[in-house]
Order: C-alpha cells, then structure tokens, then sequence
C-alpha cells in the first residue's frame, strides 16, 4: 500500500465507533503513575482496560463489529476462534445483543477459559491442539452453518472499535508525546496509531512484541527470528500478523520493540505492588518494553495500555513469588552439613541471629553425590532485601558452611 492511498480504517470511523459503544463499555480510566515514573525514568500514564467487564480492551472491537451487522446476520449468529479474551468479549457483547455466538477453542484450553465463555452464552467448539487448527475449523463452520466470522484483529470495524481507546486517553492525557501498546495480531496498536496520528501528527507509537513471538516485528524489519515456545504473555502470542494490520503499522507505528520473558513477569508484578491491580502478560508487555529499554522515552510523557487482566491465579502467584527471588526478598540457600548431631541447629541459629525468616527446609541424604556421612540443606527463607540475606550469607560462609544460592532465571 502507498502512503499516498487512504487508511482502511480512519479517524472519522473510530469516532463513530467511540458513539456506538458508548455505555456499553467502560470508559476506563487513565491515570498518572508516580512510581512508575520513578521506576522508568519516564512519565507514566497508565490506562486501565483491565476494568472492563471481561477484563480487556476486546470488547471495544468486538461490539463495534457486532452492532455493525444487521439483523439477519445477527439472527443467523456469528463464530470466533479465540482462547481468550477475545472469546469471551464476543460472547458477552453477543449474548447482551440476542446474538447467537459459537467459539472454536483448541482442546488444550485451560478449562476455566472455556467455563467462563459458556458462562457467558457462547457454544464452545474444542478442536485441535493449536490455535491455527481451531481457526481453520471455525472457517469451516462460517461456511457450512452462514455464520459471521469475527476475526480478532485482521478486520476493519474490530480495528476502529480498538482505537477508541487512543481518543480516551488522549482527551484524558493530553500532555502524553508517545504512545507504548502491546502487538500480537496488530489490531489495537494499529486503531490507536490511526486515532493518534491523526489527532497529533508529532506523537510517537511504539509497539511492545513479545521476544518470543516476534512476527510483526519480524514482518517489518526484515528479520528472521522463531515464533516459538512457552510465553507467559500468550495473549500476544501470534505466530502470522495480520495482513490489514502489519499494512496500517507500517504507517503508523515509529518503533516495535521486543520484551524478554523476565521483564514482562517483571511488569505484571510491578502492577501489583505498585497499582494494586491485577495484569496479564501480554497485558503487562507495553511496560515492560521500559523496562527493557529504559533509555528509548527516558524523560518523555508515556501512555501505556494495560490492556487486561485474566491471569491463571497459580501462574500469577508463580510469578510474584519469581520476583520476590530475584529481588533478594526471598530465596532458596543450599547448604552442605555434617549428619550429626547439631548440625542443622548451628545454622538455624545464624538464620535467627539476622532475623531471616525461614519458610521451608528440605533435608536431602539419598539422591546427592555427598559422602554417606554428608547432606544437604536446602532452606527457603524471607529477607528484607538482597543486602541483607547477603549477611547472612556471608557470616555463613565465615562460620565454615559451604552456602549456594540456588538462582532464579
């Protein structure tokens, strides 16, 4: 496409769409974050599509696609292939709309996922172990029953729906000159750089792709990097960009830049502590794209999106107790002993001496390459920081002990 040629989607349509969904879904708020700033070096503003009522900015898309079709599309139903909050966006919207809505989920689904769709209306289809094979099939189903298919990003009226949320936070955060949004399929970062763009031609949008999953990034740059393996960011999690989508962002999008996995675990549980609020990872992506590049907007006024917040509660607590590890608040001490008599009370007595918090011990004489009369320790504990579990390490290793911190990725 020509820069020359009009955008598929543009400020007058997501105008629109801003009109169409309004008291449908909530205008979320956008707010000024201290320590985020402190944190980053920029500053930051936050907005909090995780207060939506399924927990994302989906629904924004979703709905603006849904009160586009008429009424015999409507009654005939529509189909989706989605995983997440896509899924679930559409079959809220469409069970509020009379719609008739079906969502075809790969079988690995986690069962909660699926429980809250069908709680929400939708017939859930399980097919396949991936999401290409659940997208292939819901093609198949469009076709076969006259379904309208609702992509979750690759289509005009998801896209200017998505945008909305670039008018509400700039009327909220006007002072803000760039824009930090997460990419998987494209369809939010490319809304908002339109809505952006035309509303203040000078702002930056950077886009924030998961290290792991680098196909837009890849797609716009040239580079050939794998689209693989186990993200805690699965929402972004996109292996093909779509086409629509990686046509707009080359337009309007200045930068994409690429997150590790320890930033953007990082990022959901700088949320917690410091907004009291809950993120996903893909929800997380755009600040930890700071933290990773914290020098790209040091000093600049940044909007970010927290785009949602439907997390496994066991993969939340994973990660918040990662973090603990990695800031020195908690950790894991191997310990080699003697097996005598003593032995065990003489370090605990060093734990107490620093007023380090044991949590757990695990004694270990079987499956070790130690001599028969040897063993070792393991004891998980609590410290008020890395300097002061650093104490105790070392009057451990004073006292004669052989002391390994078993690390954290």
């Amino acid at each position: 496409m020509a820069d020359a040629d009009p955008l598929p989607v543009t400020l007058e349509d997501i105008r629109a769409a801003a009109g169409r969904i309004r008291g449908a879904v909530v205008r979320t708020p956008t707010l000024h974050s201290r320590t985020l700033s402190d944190v980053t070096g920029a500053t930051v503003f936050v907005k909090f599509e995780n207060l939506q009522f399924t927990a994302a900015y989906k629904e924004r898309g979703a709905l603006n696609k849904l009160l586009l079709m008429d009424e015999a599309r409507r009654a005939r139903g529509v189909i989706a292939a989605s995983a997440g909050n896509h899924a679930q966006a559409v079959a809220y919207h469409g069970r509020r709309l009379g719609v008739p809505v079906t969502i075809v989920m790969p079988k690995p689904t986690p069962t909660i996922k699926v429980m809250q769709t069908e709680g929400h209306g939708a017939t859930v289809v399980l097919h396949g172990e991936l999401f290409d094979e659940a997208y292939a099939r819901a093609k198949e189903l469009e076709a076969e029953q006259g379904l309208t298919f609702v992509h979750p990003f690759d289509d005009a009226e998801t896209i200017a729906g998505q945008g909305t949320v670039a008018l509400e936070l700039l009327e909220d955060a006007p002072e803000i000159d760039a824009l930090v949004v997460p990419i998987g399929g494209g369809g939010l970062i490319a809304g908002m750089g339109i809505a952006a763009k035309a509303l203040r031609p000078d702002i930056e949008v950077i886009g924030a792709q998961a290290e792991l999953y680098p196909s837009m990034y890849c797609h716009v740059t040239g580079e050939e990097r794998p689209s693989s393996g186990d993200t805690i960011a699965e929402g972004i999690a996109v292996k093909k960009p779509g086409a629509l989508t990686a046509s707009i962002i080359r337009r309007v999008v200045d930068e994409i830049l690429l997150v590790p996995e320890r930033d953007i675990e990082t990022a959901v549980s700088l949320f917690l502590q410091i907004e009291k609020t809950v993120a996903e990872g893909a929800g997380a992506a755009a600040l930890a794209a700071l933290l990773t590049h914290p020098e790209r907007l040091k000093g600049r006024k940044v909007g970010l999106v927290l785009t949602g917040g439907n997390i496994d509660t066991r993969l939340l607590a994973t990660v918040l107790l990662r973090d603990l590890a990695r800031s020195g608040r908690m950790a894991r001490l191997r310990i080699q002993l003697q097996d005598r008599p003593g032995a065990l009370f003489s370090v605990v007595r060093l734990f107490e001496k620093h007023q380090i918090n044991i949590i757990e011990v695990y004694h270990q004489r079987i499956f070790t390459t130690l001599p028969a009369k040897g063993l070792f320790t393991d004891f998980d504990c609590e410290a008020r920081d890395a300097a002061h579990l650093q104490r105790l390490v070392g009057d451990l290793k004073a006292s004669g002990f052989d002391v390994h911190p078993v690390e954290v990725d």
